[in-house]
């Protein structure tokens, strides 16, 4: 093809994979019953006026799989790290030992595992919409070059591939989360 049209499903290809590596992301952070430092990857602690991920102010690690330890830098931190994970509306109810906080995260409840699967859905969702606008973007694109009417039916055919092939990719990555979700 020519280099137009290469340019044009070279953007609509990283559009799409700036969608999955969102629903990548989005759904490390979705709980499935295992505890997991990505589970407090939105906390944000406030470290001396300025909102910090957690992951910058402290040590989180997973020592089995139903507790979590964050072990501040800073040990006049612990209140303000306490204080973010109960802000962030996790469910979580932290302990602190003077020294480090310990999250015991609990067992998941059935009821909790198909609002978390349903939240996963969501995101699989909105990652499907990300596909289908760079699709969109493309097409619109295709249809401004000065190319053949058969070059632009292929070229659209191209995109509509990709969109098949990320989609997929998507309901994959939901099935297998979902099943983690939904795995007692």
């Amino acid at each position: 093809m020519n280099e137009e049209i290469d340019f044009i499903i070279d953007s609509a290809k990283e559009g799409m994979n700036k969608a999955i590596d969102h629903l990548v992301k989005e759904l490390r952070t979705i709980r499935a019953g295992k505890a997991s430092p990505a589970m407090l990857a939105n906390v944000q602690v406030d470290y001396y006026g300025s909102a910090t991920p957690l992951g910058q102010v402290a040590n989180v690690n997973t020592p089995d799989a139903r507790t979590i330890s964050i072990q501040p830098w800073e040990k006049n931190m612990l209140q303000e790290i306490e204080k973010a994970i109960m802000n962030a509306n996790l469910g979580f109810n932290p302990m602190n030992n003077g020294e480090n906080i310990i999250i015991n995260v609990p067992a998941l409840t059935e009821e909790r595992r198909k609002d978390l699967a349903k939240q996963a859905k969501a995101e699989a969702e909105h990652a499907k919409v990300g596909i289908r606008n760079a699709r969109k973007e493309a097409n619109n694109d295709i249809k401004k070059t000065d190319i053949s009417d058969d070059m632009k039916k292929i070229a659209e055919g191209n995109i509509q591939d990709l969109t098949d092939q990320f989609t997929k990719d998507i309901d994959d990555k939901f099935t297998v989360k979902e099943k983690e979700i939904m795995t007692v």
